[in-house]
């Protein structure tokens, strides 16, 4: 444990920034999840608005810092193929 008052600050900072990182990811794989749902059952209009939503989730994590921006393209990419499979 910090003794420094500062060091017990950056915990504690830390601590917040920790849960808010994880809501943003669990909410980021809701949406992924929710897609590859759609796109399992081959509803096609419903697929590219869960899309449209992920692909932004992704941009969202990449600004906020959560995401490296060649793992969210990656993603981004993969989830596009499987969108255009449906056509």
């Amino acid at each position: 444990m910090p003794n420094i008052k500062s060091a017990k600050k950056r915990v504690r900072v830390i601590e917040k920034k920790t849960l808010i990182n994880m809501a943003h990811k669990t909410a980021l794989k809701t949406a992924i999840k929710k897609f590859e749902a759609a796109a399992k059952a081959g509803n096609k209009e419903e697929a590219q608005q869960l899309f449209n939503e992920a692909a932004k989730k992704l941009d969202q994590s990449v600004n906020r810092g959560i995401l490296h921006k060649n793992n969210a393209a990656r993603k981004k990419s993969q989830l596009a193929l499987k969108l255009a499979k449906l056509a």
